[in-house]
């Protein structure tokens, strides 16, 4: 049986094994835990029960790592998206006066539509079409945005009103939790001990535990919050989509998630040596694997869900089969058992795994072009904006905008397929669309 499965997964091909997938499927979860806890409080504003949101969120996120470990079999992880999730709260619900359940109403039809695109290939001939320099650059700006998402939550750089951004307070305790934790990362990292990041995660919880910065839990277990609050409500009151500017917000949900979820997974793809021939394998059964966890995360009552780039983490421990996001799956199931445990999980514990990691995704820098100017511009902007906007997709956007004029500039206007094109004009019209909702 054992040999089965690891023919099904392809270990001797991928030069993986199963105490590598198991460590890097537990890395990834410890990396992107938070959002069990994050998503519940900012789903909450909307007013939706921050119980049932919990729960939502840990069995859509099952679902999703099930379906890519077993359809597409690859090393990625799903969840809620951060950043849409408050527009959700925030501008839907709360800036426009719509109800938690039109709203998630909206999210459902979106995911639809999703599938829709998936279904027709459409995503995957975006993929396919963005040329190879675009795409080390995607995996660049990603590795940059989680460094900087890292540094920013470890607390080694803080918001500045002269310089924007600013070096973080060295006489807070848990600034120097961080700084203990990827003191010891990098130590382990650079001896090549194996699976340094995850031991330098536990390293840092132990170090927080001992030294009062981590409350250590009460109880272990508690009972699962109910479903019932968010339920099908999705279903129920998608009739209520009925109006020029709720269609807008489903478009919002539509763009965004589609250009996050698809930015992520050529980012990840490329970090794991997945890409050949400048295509990704099973890259529709991906697709296929996300959309339909969109559909599932609406019906139970949870945000739109896409990859998440925390994957990055566990590919970093060595993950590449689907393997690793099966076991991260498991551990999402086990986790609705053990939340009082999964406090202890702070952003201090995960900041020094997403700066290693934002520096393992950089080496995708040498695989771009630099010396040609008109491959140079768009991929910097793109490398550029997704931290300095802090999104994956506006990042890419301008980027992609600034692609063909580049090359029509450059006397290279042939060179660019109708598709790179035709998205262009998405994103000047993507990025009209969320600076006017």
């Amino acid at each position: 049986m054992a040999d089965k499965i690891a023919n099904y997964f392809k270990f001797d091909e991928l030069g993986t094994n199963y105490k590598t997938e198991f460590l890097a499927g537990l890395t990834t979860f410890i990396s992107m835990v938070y959002i069990l806890f994050v998503n519940p409080n900012i789903l909450g504003a909307s007013g939706m029960d921050k119980g049932a949101v919990f729960t939502a969120t840990a069995l859509a996120s099952a679902f999703g790592c099930f379906v890519m470990g077993i359809v597409a079999r690859y090393p990625i992880a799903l969840s809620s998206s951060l950043g849409i999730n408050a527009f959700f709260s925030y501008t839907v619900v709360i800036g426009m006066g719509y109800t938690w359940q039109t709203a998630l109403a909206g999210v459902f039809v979106a995911s639809i539509l999703f599938m829709i695109l998936t279904a027709f290939k459409i995503r995957e001939m975006v993929v396919d079409a963005i040329p190879r320099d675009l795409k080390m650059a995607i995996a660049s700006g990603i590795g940059l945005f989680i460094a900087f998402i890292g540094l920013s939550e470890g607390g080694l750089v803080s918001a500045s009103k002269s310089t924007i951004v600013s070096l973080g307070s060295l006489q807070v305790g848990t600034t120097w939790l961080t700084i203990v934790g990827l003191v010891v990362t990098v130590v382990l990292m650079s001896a090549r001990v194996p699976g340094a990041i995850f031991i330098g995660m536990i390293v840092t919880t132990i170090v927080g535990m001992v030294s009062g910065l981590i409350d250590v839990p009460n109880q272990i277990v508690a009972s699962v919050p109910s479903l019932k609050p968010t339920f099908m409500q999705a279903f129920y009151h998608a009739p209520e989509i009925n109006s020029v500017q709720l269609l807008v917000v489903v478009l919002t949900f539509l763009l965004v998630t589609f250009f996050d979820t698809t930015g992520t997974f050529v980012g990840l793809a490329e970090q794991a040596g997945l890409v050949k021939n400048n295509k990704i394998p099973r890259i529709g059964k991906a697709l296929v694997a996300d959309s339909s966890t969109m559909v599932v995360g609406s019906l139970l009552g949870t945000s739109p869900m896409g990859a998440f780039v925390e994957s990055s983490a566990g590919i970093a421990v060595g993950g590449r089969s689907g393997l690793t996001a099966i076991v991260t799956g498991f551990f999402f199931i086990l986790g609705m058992f053990f939340s009082p445990l999964l406090t202890v999980i702070t952003n201090q514990v995960t900041a020094p795994a997403l700066i290693i990691v934002g520096v393992l995704m950089a080496q995708s820098l040498s695989g771009i072009n630099w010396k040609k100017f008109e491959i140079a511009a768009p991929a910097f902007l793109i490398i550029a904006g997704m931290p300095l906007t802090y999104s994956i997709s506006d990042g890419i956007a301008l980027g992609f905008i600034m692609y063909p004029l580049s090359m029509i500039a450059a006397k290279r206007g042939k060179e660019v397929g109708a598709m790179m094109y035709g998205l262009a004009v998405v994103f000047i019209i993507f990025l009209w669309i969320l600076n006017t909702k």
